[in-house]
């Protein structure tokens, strides 16, 4: 018989380990190559496990640079338990089961991805959005619920078989009259809006397709997102690549460039500007911001 230890009123363990064997889980011992690559001295005094139980681990790190940092693990188990209070409409939970059959199915976001991006398009009262990598359009179809009658929603996907999906659930949930949809790719899809002269006229965007790709996305909404809008880019933790550097790859490479060029952008003060890092778990991070007053010198 197992005893979960979040019934016991003192913490199964408190433990201040070294950081390196602290990333040892078990019998399983970090490479002698990313060994190399924890600082020395180690960033963190100590790592403290505060509680733990079968469905996830508390943890406190002392951090010189930052001060303590509260770390809640998000174990299956918890994440099911999260699922299971998010309120998913009927039609978003048959679109996710019918994508869940087909290739590329981990590409959809999950129910409470998309329930915080309808609440923001809600929030903000928003009229007009767009969304740049559809797939099966989960959600596209939570941010088109949460739209008025009158709402307004570019879907661009360059996936004409994940597309077709996605349409026949716009009608199924009765919103296709407020989704325009563009098939092709979603930099040609920007380029267009531009040229058509829909500059500052769009509330919101959402930004989850090709990750090389971010930065060219981002300057060009800009100039179509209206002064307050909101921008919110997917993945830019990568389920944690973007800080490990073994990785390499163009995506991950493209997606740290990303995230430095946004911390450092001076054209704006930080008065103007909020950006905000979010994880719902740990493969989606979003980078909310808001640029207050005019951005390129408008």
């Amino acid at each position: 018989m197992v005893r979960s230890c979040c019934s016991m009123k003192q913490p199964i363990m408190a433990v201040s380990l070294p950081w390196s064997k602290y990333l040892s889980f078990g019998q399983l011992p970090l490479s002698s190559a990313r060994k190399s690559f924890i600082r020395k001295p180690s960033p963190y005094k100590s790592i403290h496990l505060i509680r733990c139980c079968l469905t996830s681990a508390f943890i406190v790190m002392d951090d010189s640079k930052y001060g303590n940092k509260q770390i809640v693990s998000l174990t299956p188990w918890l994440y099911d338990y999260v699922l299971s209070n998010v309120r998913e409409p009927g039609v978003l939970k048959e679109l996710r089961e019918e994508t869940a059959t087909m290739c590329g199915s981990q590409m959809q976001v999950s129910p409470d991805q998309a329930q915080l991006l309808a609440m923001l398009v809600q929030i903000m009262g928003a009229q007009r959005c767009i969304e740049l990598g559809v797939f099966t359009g989960y959600s596209s179809l939570a941010v088109a619920l949460a739209l008025p009658e009158s709402g307004c929603l570019v879907a661009c996907e360059r996936d004409e078989k994940a597309l077709e999906v996605a349409k026949k659930f716009y009608e199924r949930a009765g919103v296709q009259h407020k989704v325009r949809i563009k098939h092709g790719l979603a930099i040609d899809s920007l380029n267009s809006l531009l040229s058509d002269g829909e500059a500052g006229s769009f509330d919101f965007a959402f930004i989850d397709a090709e990750k090389k790709m971010y930065a060219e996305y981002f300057e060009l909404l800009l100039q179509l997102v209206r002064i307050g809008g909101v921008i919110v880019v997917d993945n830019v933790l990568w389920h944690g690549k973007v800080a490990d550097p073994l990785v390499t790859d163009s995506k991950t490479v493209g997606l740290r460039h990303f995230n430095k060029a946004i911390l450092e952008d001076e054209r704006k003060s930080e008065k103007s500007r909020t950006m905000t890092n979010l994880t719902s778990n740990d493969a989606y991070v979003a980078s909310f911001l808001r640029y207050l007053n005019s951005f390129h010198g408008r």
